[in-house]
């Protein structure tokens, strides 16, 4: 369990640092996701064809896996354009209710009981993150879509739990990229003609766009999505997106060693005593919740045996 436990860090800190590859893409947010999507999913055919993994589905199940991969494009869509309606402070502070948004849909659709442990490590964690970005709450519009982007994240990983228990990981990935792919090409109309400002696609890249690009999509992408995906046959959706909350900070320690190495395009990052006490918090939420998950497991295997007995 502690190595499913340091692998899943290890994912989230490649995820941390996707905002320094989005930062170096010069591609704009919504045809980056296009491109990551779409070389995803052209790297797990070959995947899929080198591990002789089936690939084919019953139409229903499959269409059911490509409906994810949808969700998962409106994540990454509605992330980006939150940062842009605010600021990328508020963005992650929208974002911290991540784990307080599974911490209600997990026991919705997979019928158990709400664990109040989880909902308070879930808001614990939302404060630790508002003390790191401190947010400007007063951009409210921006809030909202980070919220609903918080939402539709919680809501694949809880939907990816059960489905990962049916499908090889490396195929319910292909499926969701291909889906992911396909619902932001059916966006590209509206995106293209009331997000852009009339200035239409920007679909080519420039200079070291292709490098960073194979990044984001073959280790950012195709690994660490389906190793977390694999990973949730033996943890929960809910500690999963609990130790995703860290991602913001990997990301900023990430930017931080990148000043230091000198890297062009990468400022100081100002650490101010807020980040501290916000990064503790995070840390306690994540490495408090296995110890009250196995309290709470033996508080129920107890009184299971009183009701046998």
């Amino acid at each position: 369990m502690l190595k499913d436990y340091l692998k899943l860090h290890f994912i989230v800190l490649l995820w941390g640092f996707t905002a320094i590859l989005g930062k170096l893409i010069t591609v704009p947010p919504v045809e980056l996701v296009f491109w990551r999507t779409l070389l995803a999913s052209t790297g797990l055919v070959g995947l899929l064809v080198a591990r002789r993994t089936g690939w084919r589905l019953a139409p229903a199940e499959a269409l059911r896996l490509l409906g994810v991969g949808a969700l998962v494009a409106a994540h990454w869509i509605t992330f980006f354009l939150a940062a842009r309606l605010s600021s990328v402070s508020v963005c992650l502070a929208g974002m911290a209710t991540l784990a307080l948004w599974t911490s209600l849909l997990e026991p919705l659709l997979l019928w158990r009981r709400v664990r109040p442990y989880e909902v308070g490590l879930g808001l614990l964690a939302m404060v630790g993150l508002y003390l790191i970005s401190q947010a400007e709450f007063t951009q409210l519009t921006g809030l909202l879509v980070a919220v609903a982007s918080a939402g539709l994240s919680a809501l694949f990983s809880v939907l990816n739990s059960q489905l990962v228990k049916r499908h090889a990981p490396v195929r319910l990935t292909f499926y969701e990229m291909l889906g992911a792919c396909l619902s932001i090409v059916l966006f590209f109309p509206v995106y293209s003609r009331y997000f852009t400002q009339g200035a239409g696609l920007r679909l080519g890249w420039h200079g070291y766009d292709w490098l960073w690009l194979l990044l984001l999509a073959g280790v950012c992408t195709v690994y660490a999505f389906s190793s977390s995906v694999e990973l949730m046959k033996r943890i929960s959706a809910f500690v999963v997106n609990l130790t995703i909350n860290l991602e913001p900070v990997y990301g900023i320690v990430l930017a931080q060693a990148l000043f230091v190495l000198r890297v062009p395009g990468f400022g100081q990052e100002k650490m101010s005593g807020g980040f501290y006490i916000g990064t503790l918090l995070i840390l306690a939420s994540v490495l408090v919740h296995p110890v009250l998950d196995q309290w709470n497991q033996r508080r129920a295997r107890k009184e299971a045996v009183g009701i046998v007995n």
